[in-house]
């Protein structure tokens, strides 16, 4: 996938650099509203709606924000989409609003969302902002809605409110209580590592610089292959 298209700024967000499981951002709401898959799923769409609008305009501003204000910039945008998602979720869905509370005000601050417009927003086009801030607001709303299941499913015997485990089932409270959601967020950062360790590496030879620096995908070669390459 080339750099900076649709495709690649999703795959990024998702995958590569999940602020869940990888980037480790956002915890506070990530541990604090993942007792039920519902909550984390209305969470983490939330959290992509306000990161993707704020992307789109912090892009648009970048070349107009002043480089010494920049944050408070950020601030100012990140908020006034914050306070509009609050009333329409107050509003519209007053039951997810209530199960949220403090959460949804405490975005302004999300690190994810003034860490994608401090990286990325303010230095690249409109197009892949866009595409940069739904691929990590989905990769955040897919992992805190799978961590939200299974500490319902262990905590509860239900996920999404349907139960799921038999009458005989015992539920492990523990789980949707504060220390649950460490052990979980825990076991998933380490099954995701693990899947991904478990891909094979693309090997990098002489044989890949036949076309140039530009064409080859080894990043950390510096030119370094190539340059032997010319001594022969």
């Amino acid at each position: 996938m080339k750099p900076n298209s649709p495709g690649e700024r999703l795959y990024n967000g998702i995958i590569k650099e999940n602020p869940t499981f990888v980037l480790v951002l956002g915890m506070c709401p990530t541990l604090a509203v993942t007792t039920a898959a519902m909550n984390g799923l209305g969470m983490g769409l939330t959290t992509t709606v306000i990161l993707t609008m704020s992307n789109l305009f912090i892009s648009l501003l970048r070349n107009v924000i002043p480089d010494k204000v920049r944050m408070p910039a950020y601030i100012v945008v990140v908020a006034s989409f914050v306070t509009m998602v609050q009333f329409l979720l107050q509003g519209f869905i007053p039951s997810l609003y209530d199960a949220l509370g403090i959460y949804i005000p405490l975005i302004v601050v999300n690190c994810i969302i003034l860490g994608r417009a401090e990286s990325y927003a303010s230095k690249n086009g409109v197009v892949a902002s866009i595409f940069d801030g739904i691929g990590m607001g989905l990769g955040f709303t897919v992992s805190i809605t799978i961590l939200g299941a299974f500490r319902e499913l262990i905590g509860a015997g239900q996920i999404f409110g349907l139960q799921i485990m038999p009458d005989s089932y015992v539920p492990v409270t523990i789980f949707i209580l504060a220390p649950g959601a460490f052990f979980v967020l825990a076991m998933l950062a380490a099954v995701r590592n693990k899947v991904m360790d478990g891909k094979p590496k693309k090997e990098y030879s002489m044989h890949s610089c036949i076309e140039g620096c530009e064409a080859c995908g080894n990043k950390s070669c510096g030119g370094r292959i190539s340059s032997a390459k010319e001594k022969e």
